[in-house]
This record gives structure tokens, sequence and C-alpha cells, in this order.
């Protein structure tokens, strides 16, 4: 099956792709399985643990994962970090997202740290998902594999984050961290973490 990144652009067709969800909610796996059925995936996998989802990355072919950041019994950090150093070479290179409650800035650099391709704030919006989607099988970004980082470029340079999004999330914050003890980041700046926003000077 085509990886994400070779779909068309000028229309992006998921009817193909293969997606998993990893996430110990089943009430969270069952709202992003209906926004992605909205999108026109029909192959959806789910499981609630990140060793689980390693077992069927190197099994199958995946063209894109959706990991929860607060699973309680497993990391979702740990999981793309050992997608990108221990996987089969096919499923190195394989699109996810990270998808987290409240966020500080420390817990941005260690989600993009870990390998993630982006990462999405809960609760989650279809259209924003939609759009990272699209914007993950455009990325051009080359992938970098060193002693100390595996995964998409970091330093690559890029248009920044869709046009439209207004920031989100005052209160929406994730019962596993507790109250915030620092500002919410809107996901624009989640984004631009990602990659620079291209700028005139």
């Amino acid at each position: 099956m085509a990886r994400l990144s070779q779909i068309p652009n000028a229309k992006l067709d998921l009817a193909s792709a293969n997606v998993l969800i990893v996430g110990d909610r089943p009430s969270e796996q069952d709202i992003l399985a209906q926004m992605l059925m909205g999108f026109g995936v029909s192959g959806i996998q789910r499981c609630t643990t990140a060793e689980e989802g390693l077992r069927i990355v190197d099994r199958e072919t995946i063209d894109l994962s959706l990991v929860d950041g607060g699973m309680k019994e497993s990391s979702g950090h740990w999981m793309i970090s050992e997608i990108r150093r221990q996987s089969k070479e096919a499923a190195r290179h394989l699109p996810i997202v990270l998808v987290c409650g409240h966020l500080r800035r420390s817990d941005i650099f260690k989600a993009r740290d870990c390998g993630a391709n982006f990462v999405l704030t809960k609760p989650i919006v279809p259209q924003v998902l939609f759009d990272r989607i699209v914007w993950l099988a455009r990325d051009q970004r080359q992938f970098i594999e060193c002693d100390t980082y595996v995964g998409p470029d970091r330093r690559v340079k890029a248009y920044g984050p869709p046009l439209g999004i207004p920031g989100r999330r005052h209160d929406d914050l994730s019962e596993h961290v507790g109250a915030a003890r620092e500002e919410n980041l809107s996901q624009g700046a989640i984004d631009g973490f990602f990659g620079a926003t291209k700028v005139t000077i």
C-alpha cells in the first residue's frame, strides 16, 4: 500500500490508507475512528498499549498512526522512539501524530525529540486533524538517523502551520497531569516547533 506521502496532493484520497490508533481510552479511540471514517479511511486498526502497537507496525503496513501520549500503562513517546530506532526499515518512516492533553513547552520538545511528526492537542477538531494529515502528505522533510536522534528533520524551513486555525485550549486539561502550571500553548504554537515559519527579511 502506498505511503501517506505518496498519495497525490491534488485530491487526498484516503480510501486505501491503513491507520493505527493507539490509546487506552475506548471513547477517545471511537472519536478518532469516526473522524477518520468521515475522511474516507476504511482501514482502521486499534490497540490499547504501546507494546501491541509496535507489534502491529512491525507486522503490517501502516500508513499513519495516531498515538496517545497520556496512556497510563505504556508510553506513547517510548513507542514512537522504538519505531524510529528498532522497527523494520519500512516502518521507521511511518508518519506519526502524538495526541496529548495539556502540554508545556518542554512536552513539545519531548514529543519532537522522540521522532513524532506532529502533536495534536485534545479535544481533537476534525478540520485540524484533516489539515495535519494533508500537511503530512505534503511533508518533504528528510529523515535523519544519528546517534542522538532518529526521525523527521527538525531543522527544516517550512511554511508553518495551516492558516486559519485559531488557538484553542484554555481549560481542556488532561486528568493525568492535574492543573496547569503555565499557560497552554495554542495548536499553532505547537505546530511551529515542527517547522520554522518562513519569513521575509
